[in-house]
């Protein structure tokens, strides 16, 4: 199983969604089974660390992010991943147009799609301060167990595999 997580620029909340994403599986019976990325529907950052607010406030949980890099989503990332986790309604937007249509349909709001209930988007924490980081973190962790445990579930069924 392939996951990708995905937001506007890849330096804030798609790098930690993955972080916490890959800290979850690693400690759980997917470890091994299931793979992280992450990338942007806007390629500004292409190349760059993530946003030092985002690797701080990953830190600060115990989870290092600091050497992924950001990287423009592109429509083989479709063919690529089996499910690509949008962090927001803009971004699952600007996903679909990139993917080949007969895929879009692998382009998810991550926090629906995962179960969690009252919101759909996680806001983009770029131009806010250090509360607005640990907002976003607070839902991509959120995201990040519940997708756990609902791959935990198919992989009981046999779905993942052995």
């Amino acid at each position: 199983m392939k996951l990708l997580v995905v937001c506007l620029g890849n330096i804030c909340r798609s790098p930690m969604g993955e972080g916490a994403l890959r800290s979850r599986i690693a400690r759980s019976p997917l470890a091994g089974r299931v793979t992280v990325d992450s990338a942007g529907t806007a390629g500004w950052h292409e190349g760059k660390a993530p946003d030092p607010r985002a690797v701080a406030c990953a830190r600060r949980h115990g989870v290092d992010i600091s050497a992924l890099r950001a990287r423009p989503l592109q429509a083989a990332d479709f063919r690529a991943f089996d499910h690509v986790l949008c962090a927001d309604r803009s971004n699952l937007e600007a996903a679909r147009d990139v993917a080949p249509p007969s895929l879009r349909g692998r382009a998810v709001l991550w926090l629906p799609w995962a179960g969690i209930a009252g919101t759909d988007d996680v806001p983009d924490p770029y131009y806010g301060d250090e509360a607005g980081f640990e907002h976003s973190w607070g839902l991509l962790e959120a995201a990040a167990a519940a997708t756990v445990a609902r791959l935990s579930a198919q992989a009981e069924s046999g779905i993942i595999g052995p």
